[in-house]
């Protein structure tokens, strides 16, 4: 075959490719066949009851009157969004997952700065700091009602009576936590717990850091401050990422420390005690289901991005390998 002076060759174009036979047929449904009976448990005990809770959202029914159950289509997501109580739930949810995160962040980031230093005894000091986010939820909470924030034998008010006496006040303040602070109260007690996360997800992005680039800063004269400002932080910046999504998909779910702490009383009910008010109190099943459908899709809004999040990180990090 000849062509012309000057121009190039083309080669014949390429026949498609055939289907890789290790993806389909026989073989490939016997590799995946142990996996059929996980797929079909978690459909069942994820997909089936949120179908169930989907379909009773669309009907207005009452358990304290079950004969006058009849279908209302959207009726209950239009009081989702103008019912006065959720909407107050709405905005107390906010306030409490947004302090929780941002305070977990700037404490976990501190923490994570910490141990990414080298000193005697840092391994049994970062066992100590993980052991409040294994603590049960319940548990935690009990603790924080009552060893700290109990008016008459609370930690919180010995700490200030001890601290009176030596400055001389015989007579020191002993305030009631739980009444005088409520939402700040609920908002400490998960901010310990939930701290520990933060700071593992940071302090796995501080030690994946190139070593040579910040000895390379150093070497340069760059301060303490210039190196955080300028490598550690936009190093960090994925991980930020997932520890505010993963922190918010978590945050925005709790129930057990409004439940326990203040039993969802002086303007702490969020969504999940307001929903279990709605469904177990007032009896509204179709109500509370359409809440929990809400809060559900929003869920599912933050776990996508963070799942981006993640699957970013993994790209990033296969490509440096």
């Amino acid at each position: 075959m000849t062509t012309a002076v000057g121009t190039t060759p083309q080669s014949p174009p390429r026949p498609p490719a055939a289907p890789d036979r290790r993806t389909t047929g026989p073989r490939a449904w016997a590799t995946r066949a142990p996996l059929l009976p996980a797929l079909v448990f978690l459909i069942a005990v994820t997909q089936l009851p949120f179908v169930a809770t989907l379909v009773i959202s669309l009907f207005d029914w009452n358990s304290l009157n079950p004969d006058k159950r009849a279908f209302n289509g959207l009726d209950n997501y239009a009081s989702v969004f103008t019912d006065t109580a959720l909407r107050e739930s709405v905005l107390t949810t906010i306030l409490l997952t947004a302090g929780v995160v941002i305070a977990t962040v700037v404490l976990g980031l501190g923490l994570a700065l910490l141990l990414d230093r080298t000193f005697f005894g840092r391994g049994l000091v970062r066992t100590l700091l993980i052991t409040p986010f294994l603590i049960v939820p319940v548990s935690a909470a009990l603790l924080w009602k009552h060893a700290l924030y109990n008016p008459e034998y609370g930690l919180l008010n010995g700490a200030l009576s001890w601290l009176g006496e030596l400055f001389g006040d015989t007579s020191p303040s002993q305030p009631d936590w739980i009444a005088d602070m409520p939402l700040l109260a609920v908002i400490a007690a998960l901010v310990w717990q939930w701290t520990p996360f933060m700071m593992l997800i940071l302090l796995a992005g501080l030690q994946s850091r190139p070593a040579e680039v910040v000895e390379a800063a150093r070497l340069d004269g760059a301060s303490a401050w210039q190196t955080f400002r300028y490598l550690t932080l936009p190093h960090l910046r994925r991980y930020l990422e997932l520890g505010v999504l993963l922190g918010a998909v978590y945050i925005v779910q709790n129930f057990d420390a409004v439940f326990t702490i203040t039993a969802g009383g002086l303007g702490t009910a969020n969504l999940p005690y307001t929903i279990y008010q709605t469904f177990y109190q007032a009896h509204e099943y179709g109500l509370a289901s359409a809440a929990g459908v809400v809060v559900v899709i929003g869920t599912i809004v933050i776990a996508t991005f963070a799942l981006r999040t993640v699957s970013s990180l993994f790209s990033e990090e296969a490509n440096r390998a």
